[in-house]
């Protein structure tokens, strides 16, 4: 079961980057669907934090790579402007990784708050 759960988490993953780049490479083009885009990343998002399965010795590695990936997209955007595609890239990138990145850290605090009950 693990494996068919981390099979959708890392299928969200792959598929949120590749919508995320293709948003910020093409959003003028792409103008009257951005909304729902947007919308579909962050569901992905939630996807990918339900669903990815973090090993326990991995968790850190994820949070830290997840809680940089969102500080330096959000530096980067408002460097860059919206205008940009790069900046409408990191925008993207945010749309789908803020979610997800809430919830693997929501589960670790709560896995770590279980441990301690026990205790």
């Amino acid at each position: 079961m693990k494996a068919k759960e981390n099979l959708v988490g890392a299928y969200a993953f792959l598929i949120g980057v590749i919508l995320a780049l293709i948003l910020g490479l093409f959003q003028t083009q792409l103008e009257a669907a951005a909304t729902g885009i947007n919308y579909i990343l962050a569901a992905l998002g939630v996807v990918i934090g339900l669903f990815i399965n973090v090993s326990e010795r991995d968790i850190s590695k994820f949070l830290i790579a997840g809680v940089s990936l969102v500080v330096v997209s959000w530096m980067g955007k408002e460097a860059l402007g919206i205008v940009s595609a790069l900046g409408r890239v990191l925008t993207a990138l945010l749309v789908l990784f803020v979610p997800a990145t809430v919830i693997v850290a929501l589960k670790d605090l709560f896995s770590v708050s279980n441990i301690n009950l026990k205790s």
